[in-house]
Formats: structure tokens, C-alpha cells, sequence
């Protein structure tokens, strides 16, 4: 249906193969002119194609880059030509090499029989368009769409390659010509002898010419370049000069404010040290006071314990109730336990009869089964070349029988797994039931506990009693003075909170100075980096021009290191005075933005050395009055 790209003949003449632009390899037998053989593949369109002498092999090659092998109209083997599109194929008369064209102008040799392994030449610039064998398989022809026409010498690896060499007659070698044309040709060679030798004179004059030229460009160029050096290095140690005296003065600013901020702080922390010691004082004043009222208190408490023995009693009356409600409760509960680990042990037994009664019945089912299709696919191998159709039949029963006993294995596999949460159940119930008899020993130890801290408690029963009477008549006048001290407390806690806070205000303060240094000290950090950046460009400048001098003798390489130079180290077009004026310009700018800096540094710390005076000044007033 398509175009017919390639025809081969077999070696007798008696078979035709074609390929076309549809995908489809037809073969043609020629005595009664009718298609023996087909091999049709739409999504692929064939390119060339070749058979086998005997015309029972066709390799083609298409547009999908591989080669197949067909066969009986089916496509036998395929072989991969590692992502190159393949345009012609061509099989030598003995039917023993195997030559193949790309679309890349390469020619591929493979090993035949066909395998992966082939050796490629690069012949063509453009796609291979046609290939031919000569007759005794010794020369390969090529075409291409470069135009040009290969003849390429085919040297067979085995030893009947050795004997078609012997078996060729040697070439000649003589020429034959006349004197006359002899006689002409050795004229011509002496005058163009003669030309050579006026046309060398005059190319080595240019030549000294060009190089004295050169040799004075390049000495202006080294002139030129060790001025514009010279400037460089000038505004270099300018700019460092200018550098250093900036960094000693902001050092000196630096260094003048840490001292200020020093002194203010030592004389902060002398202040509240001062206030510190006095609060110290008052709370060991309140301290004896409150030993007093404990000792008082004591003396109390030991009449309260009297009363508090008889509470105790109770209690323990009430505990070893419960006590007794506990134990029988245990007793349920083991009683329980028993009957569950019977029930489960019996549970567990059954479960491993059914599951090993179920798999014995399996297993003798499907071994029957099994020996019955061995026997029928015995019986049907006898026979496979007229029951095929029953043959597939009982293969799929086969494969039925298969899945039903996956299926089995699979439920085999659930029910150990049954059996397997069953015992982790029971496990877990065996622990529960640790854990319970460990729960009862705790509640038994804590009981006897109870009991000895009750036998205590009833010793000191009888003075609490006594002292609680005492205690309810001195009770209002000592909360009215516990009453006075906590309210004196709550005023110390709220002077001590307002201290804290104002010391915090003074820490922030202090942290703000101190990231503002940190991000001048930045600033300078990145100007150093940025002038040892300078110094390095200006050490690698040098060492290229070095490089570039040692040509000066050799003008055309003088010229390309000229060049490189130039393009490596001039990325942008030199633009002048312009330049120093940007550098200036910014450079006024950063120095005026670190003056008003540490202007506004200056202003806001001493704003902030007021305030805190005039804070320290109310805070004395008020610990005065």
C-alpha cells in the first residue's frame, strides 16, 4: 500500500523479497508469480531489505533502529543498533557478512551469525543511501547524500580470506610515457622550482616586516599598561591609607564608648547591691520572726495530734473493711482466670485438630487430582498434533487446579495465623494476669503500711486534742499578724519585680548597642575583603602579563595572549573617569552613613544614661522616704 523502498533477488533467481513505506516485507516466487510470504508491521516502515542465498532468511531494517530476522513470515529475532536509524542493509554472496548503513553516514559490521556485537566506521558525513557487495565479497560500495561514492576494502577474518588474496593478480606499477612529454614535465618542474624559491625570498621579507611592526606595538602596548599599572598602585596604597585611619578611629570610638558603658554599669550594679543587702537584712529580721511563730506553732500541733489518733482509728477500721473486700474480689478473679485458661487451652486443641484434619483432606484430594492430569498429559503428548485444542483445555484446568491450591495454602496461612493471634491472646491474659497478682501485692504492702503509720498516728491522737483547743483561742491574733506580713511581702515582691524590670530595659539597651557594633565591625570586614579581592586581581594581572611578555619574540602568539588577556580580565568596556567618580561617590556615601551612625549611636546612649539617672534618682528618693 505504500512505497517500495528496496527489491532483492535470491541467488537462483527464483525468489523476489520487497519492502515498503507501509511496514510490510513480502516474498515472491517467480515460477507461478504469486506471494509465498508476508511479514507486515505498521509501526516500523521498512527501508531496505536482503535475503539469504538460499532465500529462507530476510533481514530488513526500517525506522524503529533495529534489524529483524524473518523467517516463515515471522519475525524471529530482533537486534538493537544502539539508537541509530539504520537506512540500508546488504548481505555478502557467501551469505557470511552482514553490512549495514545509518542516517549518521556510519557503516556497521556484524558478526554472523547475527548477534549484538558490531564493529562501526565513520564514512559518510550525511545518511547512507545505497550499498553494494562485489562478487567475490571483496570490495563494499557506499553512496551517500554528501555526495561522494566509497569504495571499501572487506578482509574476512578466516582463512579463505587469505587464499582469494593469493589467488588475485598483482597490479603493475610501470607508467608509460613519451620523451617529448617527459622533456615538458621536467621544464615545468624547474620553473615552478624557480617561482617557489622568488615567492620564499619575498614571504620571508613581509614576514621581517610584520614582526619589526609588531615588535613596536607591543613595546607601546607594555608602556601604556605599566603606566595604567603604576596609577593603580598609586590609588591602591591611597585607598588603604584612608582605610586604616578610618579603622583606627572607629576603634577609638569603639574602645571610648565600651569604657562609658563599663563605668555606668559598675556603678548600677554598686546601687542595687547596696539595696540588695538591706532587703537581705529585713528578710532575716521576718526569718527569726517566723522561727518564733513555728516553735509556738509546734507546741500547738502536738495537742492537735491527740484529736487526730481517734480520726486515725476510724480510718483503719474502714481500711481493713475494705481490706476483706479486696481479698474476696481477688478470689473471684483467680477463680475466673482458671476457667478462662481451661476454656482456652480446650479452644486451642480443637483449632489444631480441625486445621491438621482439613490439610490432610487437601493434601489427599489434590494429589489425586494431580496424578490424574499427569496421567492426561501423558495421554495427550501422544497426541498433540490433533487434540491441540483439548490439550490447551486441560492446561487451563491445570492452571485452575494451581490457583485452587494457592487458594488453600493461602487459607492454611490464615488459619497459623489464627492460631497464632490466639496464643498471643493468651500470652496477653497470662500477663494481665501477672500484672493483677503484682497489683495485689502492692495494695497488701501499702495496707501494712497504713496499719503501722495508724499505730503512729494514734500516739499522737490524744496531744492533738489537747493542743487544738489551744490553738482555736491564739488562732485570730496570729492570722491578723500573718495577715500584716504577707501584705508587707507582696510589696517587696512588687519593688523587687519593678527592679528586675528596669534591669531588663538595660540589658536590651545594651544588646542594641552591641549588634549596632557588630554590624560596623561587618561593614569593615567586607571593605578588607573587598581590597584583597583587588590585590588578588592585581596579582594575577601581573602574572598573566608576565606570561605574555615571554612571547615577544613571536609575534602571532604575542597577539592571541594579548587577546586572552584582554578578554579575561576586561569584562566590561573601560568607561573612564567615570568610574573613579562612582567609587568616590560611593565611597562618600558609606562614610556618611557611618558618621550619622554612630551619631545617632552617641544620642541614643546618652538619652538612655539620662533616663536611667533620672530612674536611679526617683528609685533612691522613694527608698529614702
Amino acid at each position: 500500500n505504500g512505497k517500495v523502498r528496496s527489491v532483492c533477488w535470491s541467488a537462483d533467481d527464483t525468489m523476489l523479497v520487497s519492502c515498503g513505506m507501509d511496514g510490510a516485507a513480502y516474498e515472491w516466487s517467480l515460477k507461478d508469480f504469486k506471494r509465498v510470504g508476508e511479514s507486515v508491521l505498521k509501526s516500523c516502515n521498512y527501508t531496505s531489505a536482503v535475503c539469504t542465498p538460499d532465500g529462507k532468511t530476510t533481514f530488513a531494517v526500517g525506522t524503529d533502529k533495529k534489524i529483524k530476522e524473518i523467517s516463515e513470515s515471522n519475525i524471529v529475532k530482533e537486534h538493537d543498533a544502539s539508537a541509530q536509524l539504520l537506512t540500508q542493509v546488504v548481505l555478502s554472496h557467501s551469505g557470511r557478512m552482514l553490512f549495514t548503513g545509518a542516517e549518521n553516514g556510519a557503516v556497521q559490521s556484524w558478526k554472523f551469525p547475527l548477534s549484538h556485537e558490531f564493529q562501526e566506521y565513520q564514512c559518510h558525513s550525511r545518511a547512507v543511501t545505497r550499498m553494494c557487495m562485489t562478487y567475490d565479497d571483496s570490495h563494499l560500495f557506499t553512496v551517500s547524500d554528501d555526495g561522494c561514492l566509497l569504495m571499501i576494502d572487506v578482509r574476512d577474518k578466516e582463512i579463505r580470506a587469505s587464499k582469494r588474496d593469493k589467488e588475485l593478480l598483482a597490479f603493475s606499477e610501470e607508467i608509460l610515457v613519451t620523451k617529448s612529454d617527459l622533456d615538458e614535465k621536467t621544464a615545468q618542474m624547474s620553473d615552478l622550482t624557480n617561482k617557489v624559491e622568488e615567492m620564499r625570498t619575498h614571504h620571508g621579507y613581509q614576514m621581517r616586516l610584520k614582526d619589526k611592526d609588531l615588535k613596536d606595538k607591543i613595546t607601546g602596548l607594555t608602556d601604556k599598561f605599566t603606566a595604567e599599572l603604576e596609577g593603580e598602585k598609586m590609588r591602591y596604597e591611597t585607598l588603604a591609607a584612608e582605610k586604616n585611619d578610618m579603622e583606627m578611629e572607629y576603634e577609638d570610638r569603639i574602645k571610648n564608648m565600651d569604657e562609658r558603658h563599663a563605668a555606668a554599669t559598675q556603678q548600677m550594679e554598686a546601687q542595687y547591691q547596696h539595696k540588695i543587702m538591706a532587703e537581705v537584712e529585713r528578710y532575716q529580721q521576718l526569718m527569726e520572726e517566723k522561727e518564733l511563730l513555728n516553735e509556738r506553732w509546734d507546741e500547738q500541733n502536738s495537742l492537735l495530734v491527740e484529736s487526730h489518733e481517734r480520726l486515725v482509728q476510724e480510718l483503719t477500721d474502714e481500711y481493713e473493711y475494705k481490706l476483706q473486700e479486696e481479698q474476696l474480689a481477688l478470689q473471684r478473679i483467680k477463680d475466673e482466670k482458671e476457667e478462662l485458661m481451661r476454656e482456652l487451652e480446650e479452644t486451642r486443641k480443637q483449632v489444631e485438630d480441625d486445621a491438621d484434619h482439613e490439610i490432610e483432606e487437601l493434601k489427599d484430594k489434590y494429589e489425586v487430582k494431580l496424578a490424574a492430569e499427569r496421567e492426561q498429559s501423558l495421554r495427550l503428548k501422544g497426541e498433540n498434533g490433533i487434540m491441540r485444542k483439548k490439550f490447551h483445555a486441560q492446561l487451563k484446568e491445570i492452571e485452575d487446579a494451581k490457583d485452587d491450591n494457592k487458594h488453600l495454602a493461602a487459607k492454611q496461612k490464615e488459619l497459623y495465623a489464627n492460631i497464632s493471634m490466639l496464643e498471643k491472646e493468651i500470652n496477653g491474659l497470662k500477663k494481665e494476669i501477672r500484672e493483677r497478682d503484682e497489683t495485689i501485692g502492692d495494695k497488701e504492702k501499702r495496707i501494712y503500711d497504713l496499719k503501722k503509720k495508724n499505730q503512729e498516728l494514734e500516739k499522737f491522737k490524744f496531744v492533738l486534742d489537747y493542743k487544738i483547743k489551744e490553738l482555736k483561742k491564739q488562732i485570730e491574733p496570729r492570722e491578723l499578724e500573718i495577715a500584716d506580713m504577707k501584705q508587707q511581702i507582696k510589696e517587696m515582691d512588687h519593688e523587687l519585680e519593678r527592679y528586675h524590670k528596669t534591669n531588663s530595659n538595660l540589658e536590651l539597651t545594651i544588646s542594641d548597642n552591641q549588634l549596632k557594633l557588630e554590624g560596623q565591625q561587618h561593614e569593615i570586614l567586607k571593605q578588607r575583603a573587598q581590597i584583597s579581592q583587588v590585590e588578588n586581581t592585581l596579582k594575577r594581572y601581573c602574572n598573566d602579563l608576565h606570561a605574555v611578555i615571554q612571547y615577544i619574540t613571536e609575534p602571532k602568539q604575542l597577539k592571541e595572549a594579548v587577546k586572552a588577556l584582554y578578554q579575561k580580565h576586561v569584562l566590561e568596556p573601560p568607561a573612564g573617569a567615570q568610574v573613579d567618580q562612582d567609587i568616590q561617590k560611593e565611597y562618600n556615601r558609606q562614610r556618611d552613613y557611618l558618621e550619622k551612625t554612630v551619631d545617632s549611636l552617641k544620642r541614643k546612649l546618652s538619652k538612655d544614661m539620662d533616663l536611667h539617672k533620672t530612674d536611679s534618682m526617683r528609685i533612691m528618693q522613694e527608698n529614702v522616704a
